[in-house]
């Protein structure tokens, strides 16, 4: 089974589809396997103090403009459907609240997904498995107990998912990884396991990829100098394609561990063992 290659759109479209267009195509022509976005009720994720307070951006002078400008509408989403459908990708998006899982669920996106900050939003959980889409759940900011109750949650439901190793920082560091986490929760949940990667550049993603994943998720942007603040911690369209391109690389040299010889090592065994007198 080949490694889901998820490229996170997120936020990085700044509100804007035309841009949002554009990210997509990347993903497409580098040989992503789906488009991933982030859906929030606004009103409901945030307090009221906290969108009146002072916030410059491109949409105004206060959070809840930031906020808003960064937000699709229903009509902007089924844009997006059609737009991916005409090209042959997939999409979906991680809801931040009930509101938001419920709006996305008038659209045929193929997956869910489980934000790291959410995933001790118990609630939002249930909604989610209930529907019995496969569900990437993101694990940063958690602990074991956080996994366990929303791995239950979803065998309950009788709703396939996987897990995904992430470090909420953004840029992470790269000692701040801890790969090997990755086979922990693999035996420890008895289940797969992706990577969601916030780290600059590529070696991580790649060392995560001969780890047995089977999800990989990045960020991706036009431009990491572009306004948000995930574009740092984003991959651009050349290195985007260069991460695909070495991942099935490595996907086919892991193999299946077991020796064997080669059949294009014969001759080459014959010849530096000629005067062995071997037979």
């Amino acid at each position: 089974m080949s490694i889901t290659i998820i490229a996170e759109i997120g936020i990085n479209h700044n509100g804007d589809l035309n841009i949002c267009k554009q990210l997509i195509d990347v993903a497409k022509d580098s040989g992503a396997d789906c488009v991933k976005f982030q859906k929030r009720d606004i009103n409901q994720v945030y307090t009221q103090e906290f969108l009146d307070s002072p916030r410059e951006s491109p949409w105004g002078q206060t959070q809840r403009d930031q906020k808003l400008g960064l937000e699709f509408s229903a009509d902007d989403y089924q844009e997006i459907e059609n737009y991916c459908n005409v090209i042959g990708l997939d999409w979906f998006a991680s809801a931040w609240d009930i509101s938001s899982q419920l709006f996305l669920r008038q659209f045929n996106s193929k997956y869910n997904k489980v934000a790291s900050a959410m995933i001790v939003y118990t609630e939002l959980l249930r909604e989610i498995a209930s529907e019995g889409k496969h569900t990437f759940i993101s694990t940063g900011m958690t602990t074991y107990d956080d996994i366990d109750t929303a791995v239950k949650i979803f065998k309950n439901a009788g709703c396939s998912f996987e897990l995904m190793h992430t470090i909420s920082t953004y840029p992470m560091k790269e000692e701040d990884a801890n790969l090997n986490m990755i086979n922990t929760l693999r035996e420890k949940f008895n289940c797969n396991v992706g990577y969601s990667g916030h780290e600059a550049g590529l070696a991580v993603s790649y060392a995560a990829s001969a780890h047995g994943i089977t999800s990989l998720e990045r960020h991706i942007t036009l431009d990491r100098a572009m306004y948000g603040s995930d574009q740092s911690a984003s991959v651009e369209p050349n290195g985007f394609r260069q991460l695909i391109e070495a991942v099935r690389k490595i996907e086919i040299a892991m193999g299946d561990g077991v020796k064997k010889t080669v059949e294009a090592e014969a001759p080459i065994a014959a010849n530096l063992r000629q005067h062995l007198n071997l037979k």
